[in-house]
């Protein structure tokens, strides 16, 4: 006599794949989805098509065990029983599961990716060049900064920074700024900058309209030129602040 595994009603069990959990009114509902696709769809790379992040649009009670939840349950506790409407806010707001691997690796790349940023934003104020990554981690873990998964990994860098100036000899870089000028104003822009201290990084004098990259190290006072049409850009993403009459 032959025999088939029958699959309670009520179950609906998933291999391979990422669960995200939220806990609401008490009770606790999961979503299954693709693996390495949540973080992307929190980033907004995977923003546009839910079947690229979910493995299907269905709230579970237990995803290890092919649990469904309850549509009274769902209704209860969001308001609705729209179950993709009730996916995508798991999604957002519901916390990752991951295994103890996943998660080390995670961090370990984040760690990695906040030193990456605190190496560009940063200097030495004794040799004003840019102290090595392996620097960077070290001092880092000299005041025993850990990870927060929470964060972005550039809130984590301006409050490394912060925390490192008060302890080691290192200090925001200067900025670099692009100026652009006509050509008949153009050498008189490059005396000016010079005049502010400013170090030259490159020089560009193709086109209508040539430029120059300068490191400041110090704050200018005002543009107090006769080129009405210069324009300034930054040409880094290291932030920097000028007089307000700028």
């Amino acid at each position: 006599m032959s025999r088939t595994l029958v699959q309670p009603v009520g179950q609906k069990r998933l291999t391979n794949v990422a669960v995200v959990r939220l806990r609401k009114h008490g009770q606790l509902f999961e979503i299954a989805c693709i693996p390495n696709k949540v973080m992307s769809w929190r980033a907004r790379v995977e923003k546009k098509d839910l079947d690229e992040v979910f493995q299907s649009h269905t709230v579970y009670c237990n995803v290890s065990k092919g649990v469904l939840a309850r549509s009274k349950d769902l209704i209860k506790a969001f308001g609705t029983d729209d179950q993709t409407k009730i996916c995508i806010e798991i999604l957002e707001k519901g916390e990752l599961q991951v295994s103890g691997k996943e998660r080390e690796a995670q961090l370990s790349t984040q760690f990695r990716d906040i030193a990456t940023i605190v190496m560009e934003k940063t200097i030495n104020p004794d040799t004003r060049r840019p102290y090595t990554i392996t620097m960077i981690e070290r001092l880092m873990h000299e005041i025993h900064f850990a990870v927060d998964p929470n964060l972005t990994s550039k809130e984590q860098a301006l409050k490394v920074i912060k925390k490192l100036m008060e302890n080691f000899p290192i200090k925001r870089a200067p900025p670099r700024v692009r100026f652009t000028a006509p050509k008949p104003s153009f050498a008189g822009l490059m005396e000016k900058v010079a005049e502010w201290n400013a170090t030259f990084i490159s020089k560009d004098e193709s086109g209508t309209q040539p430029s120059i990259v300068s490191l400041l190290i110090l704050l200018f006072s005002c543009l107090s030129l006769c080129y009405t049409t210069v324009t300034v850009a930054i040409a880094s993403c290291v932030p920097f602040s000028c007089p307000r009459h700028f």
